[in-house]
């Protein structure tokens, strides 16, 4: 029979290792670290007690011998006998009355004499076999094994130390105060936008240079400025805007903390890019953790993810990365605290990473939406709580050298580049606040992602006519635009069906009107990829044609859902191709015009765990005169 301290030895120690093992390698969600420092602190004085309470034989026969030596009251004489080897005679009520009275003296109680009862016990013991891999795999001590008895305890010993290691050791041990380098930000046709961070007084002033490599001419390094000193305030950080540019032209910039490297100009708006073979492509995912998933023997900021990525980059030859948000994860897997300098130190983190260097040597800029984990998980409670301290190194760190925002002091932006035009929202700044956006009904017109002014700035950009040759309309949201993620779908525009509606016909009506302009959202947040397809109401004012797609891609370095919670249960959002493995993943973007045609090619190319998976062409809605889907008869 099973000993109770073996059962809470068992159980504790399997409760541990799973949890430590999905903890590690699937989701390090915040749960996890409480139930296994308890599971172990239950486990080891149940190991220590099974382990005492265990003998290493089994038992096999077990023989007691009776011997009864009688001594007379009246002579020196004494008679011994023996009685058969039963355990049960060694009771005087079990024995014969004859033998019974002997050794009390007579029936009639009168003392005769005395009586000696002697007993032996014979054991034949046979020792336990060790069984190595049941102690290793069930956590239980060997009865018969000091040795693997303390393997089995070593391997949840580590589990632990393993955890603790995650958690603290980046943290505690590379705050990455002497963090020095510089980055590309947002490039238009005529300047570029660097981020530089050096907290080294004695390199001060900063300079940067900057120079063409295309010209034969015109190669001489120009200076771009100058900045006497940095300091707290900003983290140590500044940022550059170099002006006068050509469009569509390789430069090189240097600056005098030894940071190089090369960027290229945007086209003009509306024309296709002269390198890369006239063709624009650009790159979009969310979602950083370091570390992640756990492997004990690598650096504690190394971020696989972008390892994947920088492997694709020169093949892929991208103008920027569209980085959709959740750069850091400040309460993943553990808040240790929500001032402005934890906050900072999250992004000097991911951009002292080991692997950032890859990417930067490939000249990739990036440019960034805000999500929840700048924040908080969920975040929907507008510029309370910890939003002045999360927004200022997001200011500091990617606000300083994004795009130009919509409307002046906004965290949503907007530019061309090339053949498309981007909006960039910002879908928690603005939100309704809880708990109020969580009582209201997914259907509720008193219910907002964008907020009046984001929204009217939003729908502007839909119906004013692009420039010239843009072909494309990159509508950028942090969370999914579809409502067939189930799994908390009220932090998706799931939540947001009315403004979502408003939004989609605003975007069917630029496919109605018939300029050959196309529409796609990109996104992130769901840590899986769906794309989907939101086609006109069959009978309405719209065209098929002008159908808009949703490439939602994440993470770039991070867990991934084990559980699938897309479902597409009606037809205003139809799946397309839905992929949840992979904690490694991002789209690229390719947009062709061939020269002798109408419509436009959108090719979006999906990576996952560094291999190509899948791919998806979209074309723009033809060129045609007519209303409603009386364009329907040249789409395709």
């Amino acid at each position: 029979m099973v000993s109770l301290e073996s059962l809470v030895t068992v159980v504790s120690s399997l409760v541990l290792r799973v949890s430590a093992y999905v903890f590690l390698r699937w989701i390090p969600g915040h749960h996890f670290p409480t139930i296994i420092y308890t599971a172990f602190a239950v486990y080891l004085p149940a190991f220590i007690a099974s382990y005492l309470d265990s003998t290493p034989y089994n038992v096999l026969a077990d023989e007691i011998d009776i011997t009864l030596t009688e001594h007379s009251k009246d002579t020196d004489d004494s008679q011994t006998s023996s009685l058969p080897s039963t355990a049960a005679q060694s009771n005087p009520h079990n024995l014969r009355s004859a033998d019974r009275a002997t050794r009390q003296g007579g029936d009639d109680g009168d003392d005769e004499g005395d009586v000696d009862v002697n007993f032996e016990e014979t054991l034949l013991l046979e020792e336990k076999p060790t069984h190595p891999i049941w102690t290793l795999l069930s956590g239980l001590p060997s009865p018969t094994s000091t040795f693997w008895s303390l393997m089995t305890a070593l391997i949840n010993v580590l589990f632990v130390l393993s955890v603790l290691d995650l958690i603290y050791r980046g943290p505690l041990l590379y705050r990455s105060h002497d963090l020095s380098f510089a980055r590309v930000g947002y490039v238009s046709p005529s300047s570029a936008k660097l981020l530089i961070r050096e907290p080294d007084s004695s390199r001060e002033p900063i300079y940067l240079s900057y120079r063409n490599v295309e010209s034969p001419t015109d190669d001489a390094w120009k200076s771009a400025g100058q900045v006497g000193s940095l300091d707290n305030a900003t983290d140590f950080t500044t940022s550059f805007t170099i002006g006068r540019l050509a469009p569509d032209t390789q430069y090189q910039y240097a600056t005098s903390t030894n940071h190089s490297g090369h960027f290229t100009t945007a086209p003009l708006p509306g024309h296709a890019p002269i390198h890369n073979q006239g063709t624009f492509t650009f790159l979009a995912s969310s979602c950083i953790k370091p570390h992640f998933p756990y492997n004990p023997f690598s650096h504690p900021l190394t971020v696989p993810g972008l390892q994947k990525l920088a492997g694709w980059l020169p093949q892929l030859g991208a103008s920027f990365m569209l980085f959709v948000g959740d750069f850091i994860y400040i309460d993943v897997p553990h808040r240790f605290g929500s001032t402005v300098e934890h906050y900072r130190r999250e992004y000097r983190q991911v951009y002292s990473s080991p692997d950032w260097a890859a990417v930067t040597d490939n000249n990739l800029p990036w440019i960034h939406v805000l999500d929840d984990h700048e924040i908080a998980n969920d975040w929907d409670s507008n510029t309370t709580g910890v939003y002045d301290a999360a927004i200022e190194p997001w200011n500091h760190y990617h606000h300083s050298v994004n795009p130009p925002a919509a409307r002046r002091g906004m965290t949503y932006y907007s530019f061309v580049h090339g053949p498309a035009s981007f909006f960039m929202l910002d879908t928690r700044r603005y939100r309704t606040p809880s708990p109020k956006s969580s009582i209201l009904p997914y259907n509720s017109t008193d219910k907002t992602m964008l907020g009046s002014e984001q929204l009217s700035a939003l729908l502007n950009w839909l119906r004013t006519p692009a420039p010239a040759g843009v072909r494309w309309k990159v509508l950028a949201s942090s969370v999914p635009f579809t409502k067939n993620w189930r799994f908390n779908d009220q932090d998706t525009w799931g939540g947001y069906l009315v403004e979502r509606q408003t939004i989609l016909e605003a975007m069917w009506d630029v496919g109605r009107r018939g300029d050959g302009v196309g529409v796609v959202i990109v996104s992130g947040d769901r840590h899986e990829f769906a794309a989907t397809g939101f086609p006109p109401p069959v009978g309405g004012k719209w065209p098929v044609s002008a159908t808009v797609h949703e490439f939602s891609t994440s993470p770039l370095s991070q867990f991934w859902v084990p559980i699938r919670s897309y479902k597409q249960e009606d037809d205003e959002d139809v799946l397309i191709k839905y992929h949840p493995a992979g904690q490694s993943k991002f789209g690229a973007l390719s947009i062709t015009t061939p020269k002798t045609g109408d419509q436009s090619l959108l090719t979006y190319r999906l990576f996952v765990d560094g291999e190509e998976e899948w791919s998806f062409v979209v074309m723009t809605p033809p060129k045609v005169e007519g209303s409603g889907r009386g364009k329907d008869a040249l789409w395709g």
